[in-house]
């Protein structure tokens, strides 16, 4: 009798061990923590310029404290959109964001035929960035100032050029502006980022740029380019030299240059949650703000880098924007 007991609880415990082992197979499919494969950061635009460089200072301490890796892919083309229809198609599990501003996530609704809603097809994460734009030309320009550059443009209509990082970007659609509000006219040269623009304008190759600070900046502090005004109404501390647009002689011209990330519409608001806690303490670092200063970029208030906070912003700057670029019959060239 006791034999036979033995045997029926070793039946038992086999059969229970196999449903417990199961279960220890099957979960991790379904319950895996979050990361566990590498994120690609998706950066719309070359390398090396204003937004890659933002990238890359967060995606390392992003990758700390997350534990995991993150690889930084350029995906250039179309003013950022070929990069927006990869994010848009992507498994929506967190480990395909991008970053965008302004221009990709606002302006492009209104320029292009998007295979993509720049707002419906996104899950918001974090602000990151406030930036602004600088006016800026060669250094062997015949001009000084800004008003001295607005009398050269009005002496040579139509030939001189201006960089811009393609059609319908933030550089494009502040040099229209710019033409309509000084009665100017200049040409614009698209590059596949505002990198590769800034080269050639260093180079000589190009007249101006309607540049972001983080990308001017240093070539402006190196004597590479000439800087004639901020596109805000106050100073930049990292560039306190550099005269607002109201104090250069064209009031009101006031651009804000803005950074955020995103993932893909439907990814799980606990994923997000994460990849949000870790972009706010990588902000907090302060060697992360010393660098954001450094390239004219001002970090959002902790209220301000929530997800809920970057649709709120993107909703407000879309109503704000649409309106003025479909006026202004904007195209892309």
């Amino acid at each position: 009798m006791l034999r036979g007991l033995c045997a029926a609880l070793r039946g038992h415990l086999i059969v229970l061990c196999a449903v417990v082992g199961c279960g220890a197979w099957i979960a991790p499919g379904h319950a895996q923590p979050f990361p566990s494969r590498p994120i690609t950061l998706i950066v719309p635009f070359a390398a090396g310029g204003p937004t890659d460089t933002l990238a890359r200072i967060l995606s390392e301490r992003i990758a700390a404290e997350l534990r995991t890796t993150v690889v930084v892919e350029n995906v250039a083309g179309a003013s950022g959109s070929i990069a927006g229809a990869r994010v848009a198609r992507a498994t929506p599990d967190g480990t395909t964001i991008t970053i965008g501003h302004w221009g990709t996530h606002v302006l492009n609704g209104a320029i292009f035929k998007l295979p993509y809603d720049v707002v419906a097809d996104f899950e918001p994460v974090a602000m990151i960035a406030m930036g602004t734009q600088l006016i800026v030309g060669r250094k062997s320009l015949e001009a000084n100032s800004l008003k001295e550059m607005i009398a050269w443009l009005k002496g040579n209509p139509g030939k001189a050029t201006a960089g811009t990082a393609g059609a319908g970007t933030g550089a494009h659609v502040a040099g229209v502006f710019f033409k309509d509000k000084t009665g100017t006219d200049f040409q614009f040269v698209p590059y596949r980022g505002a990198g590769p623009a800034m080269i050639d304008l260093v180079a000589g190759q190009i007249d101006i740029m309607f540049d972001q600070a983080s990308n001017s900046l240093p070539h402006v502090k190196s004597g590479a380019i000439k800087a004639f005004a901020v596109t805000s109404p106050t100073r930049l501390a990292s560039a306190p030299d550099v005269p607002t647009v109201d104090e250069a002689g064209l009031p009101g011209l006031y651009i804000s240059y803005w950074h955020g990330i995103w993932a893909p519409k439907n990814t799980p608001k606990d994923i997000v949650t994460k990849l949000n806690a870790a972009i706010v303490a990588v902000l907090a670092e302060p060697a992360v703000k010393h660098r954001f200063a450094e390239l004219g970029q001002e970090i959002p208030l902790p209220a301000q880098q929530t997800p809920a906070a970057l649709a709120a912003f993107q909703k407000a700057e879309t109503e704000k924007w649409w309106p003025i670029v479909k006026a202004a019959d904007i195209k892309p060239e």
